[in-house]
């Protein structure tokens, strides 16, 4: 079994609803069990900001599944729920991000694992650092609550 960091997102329709559907699908799945959740965070849009708040959490993982199943199986939860990908960093349903798997590093065609931008993401690193503030991103070797702290801190050298 593997441990996984999967980080959510939603900013149209009912949102906490959006959440707690992602997360309902998510258990479904006999190959993933859920361990921890973080509360939810309410955020202004990233990238493209002419659009409603994001509400945002990220949930620890056990997975039997490999990196890119798991990626798979969050883009078919996106699909049930409903989302069609028009524009980047464009309005959603729900997204379903793989942020950490373990302590790989994997960079193929649909997947970068660890997800190439949460350091620069508060959105991310809040809700990842409430609960597992000791992970160690495997590319940067600094704790997720190092991270957190640099980026609140504005002091990034990467």
């Amino acid at each position: 079994m593997a441990i996984a960091y999967l980080g959510l997102g939603t900013n149209i329709g009912e949102r906490y609803k959006n959440l707690r559907d992602a997360i309902d699908l998510l258990s479904k799945n006999p190959e993933i069990t859920i361990r921890k959740k973080s509360q939810i965070y309410e955020t202004a849009p990233y990238g493209k900001t002419d659009q409603p708040n994001f509400l945002n959490m990220v949930i620890e993982v056990e997975t039997h599944l490999s990196p890119t199943n798991l990626l798979y199986y969050g883009l078919k939860v996106e699909e049930m729920l409903g989302r069609v990908r028009k524009e980047v960093w464009g309005p959603r349903i729900i997204d379903v991000d793989v942020l950490i798997y373990e302590d790989l590093e994997l960079n193929i065609d649909d997947l970068t694992v660890p997800h190439v931008e949460m350091h620069k993401r508060e959105f991310v690193l809040e809700p990842f650092n409430e609960i597992a503030p000791k992970v160690v991103h495997p590319t940067f070797k600094k704790t997720i609550n190092e991270l957190y702290k640099e980026l609140k801190r504005g002091v990034m050298d990467y």
